[in-house]
């Protein structure tokens, strides 16, 4: 892997801390969630146990 292929730390004028340039190959746009994992998690919350309503309700107390 060459120099010019790798990420780089750049100052920021004015700025406490220094960022780095993009990585190679990569964009900045989000990508949407597969729709088999949002499958999978709506399985996995039809699948409830006897505590599982209670475990949803209770919190710790507060001091």
């Amino acid at each position: 892997m060459s120099s010019s292929d790798r990420q780089r730390v750049e100052r920021v004028p004015g700025a406490r801390r220094a960022k780095l340039t993009p990585a190679p190959d990569t964009s900045a746009e989000p990508v949407p969630a597969d729709e088999s994992m949002d499958a999978a998690a709506e399985a996995s919350r039809t699948d409830q146990g006897p505590n599982d309503e209670r475990l949803r309700r209770d919190v710790p107390p507060h001091y």
